[in-house]
């Protein structure tokens, strides 16, 4: 699948950022600024996902293969790669697939490990509300009703645009991602192993790297640093952004 990409700067490296589920490459515009000024950053729409194809067909393998097909289309031979939650865990498979594409890893509020699915209240609040009965995006807010935090409502509208005239409509593939929403949970194989430099960084207030899961990060990611950023929750990286630049920083320095 050829993937939409917004590209940034001319460095003399690559970096590549992927977003998650219910994202876009917009979602890292202004983190991909900053960066441009030392690297050549690609900002992907995942498949399903911003202005990237949609299709029935949906896993990490077909988005591990998507980011394969972007690099060799772009001529890319190496690259930095840096996901967030499911982008992570397409930048995981990413990198245990094809090491030698892979400058070092970096994961944003995601471990190897395989995760129950808990998304369903954000795709029954997305189901319920009907769009032929919307003109504007402030109506779309009010009429998710309580249940979905402030900060999650305003983050999915960001992906509601105009369609047609007089027709909104999401730029996500909701209809495909509520089928195969099991999928985003799964985790690596057990044999995933990938050497070279890694970074993992979770929020202080998120639940989805816990200590425990040290050991299973190492058991794929023997050079894994692991990196709390603290009055962060999942979105670490529009929480504490500045913070998230400096820690991500740091250690593309090193590299």
């Amino acid at each position: 699948m050829k993937l939409f990409s917004n590209t940034l700067g001319d460095g003399p490296q690559n970096l590549i950022i992927m977003h998650g589920l219910f994202g876009m490459s917009d979602n890292w515009q202004s983190l991909g600024k900053k960066w441009s000024s030392s690297f050549r950053v690609h900002l992907l729409d995942m498949r399903n996902h911003g202005r990237s194809p949609h299709s029935d067909e949906f896993s990490y393998e077909l988005m591990a293969d998507d980011l394969l097909e972007y690099m060799v289309d772009q001529k890319i031979s190496e690259a930095h790669i840096l996901g967030h939650s499911m982008g992570g865990k397409v930048a995981m498979l990413f990198s245990v697939l094809n090491p030698e594409r892979c400058l070092s890893l970096i994961v944003a509020d995601i471990a190897p490990k395989p995760y129950e699915p808990h998304h369903q209240d954000v795709i029954s609040a997305l189901q319920s509300l009907d769009l032929n009965s919307i003109e504007r995006r402030s109506e779309a807010q009010e009429k998710f009703g309580p249940d979905l935090e402030p900060g999650v409502r305003q983050f999915l509208l960001k992906s509601l645009y105009w369609e047609e005239k007089e027709r909104m409509n999401w730029r996500f593939n909701l209809t495909v991602i509520a089928r195969e929403i099991e999928k985003v949970g799964e985790g690596l194989p057990p044999n995933a192993y990938f050497d070279r430099p890694t970074l993992f960084l979770r929020g202080g207030d998120s639940w989805y790297i816990k200590d425990e899961d040290l050991t299973e990060i190492e058991s794929h990611y023997p050079q894994a640093e692991l990196i709390t950023i603290p009055e962060a929750g999942h979105w670490l990286h529009a929480q504490q952004p500045q913070k998230f630049f400096e820690e991500v920083s740091d250690f593309l320095s090193r590299q």
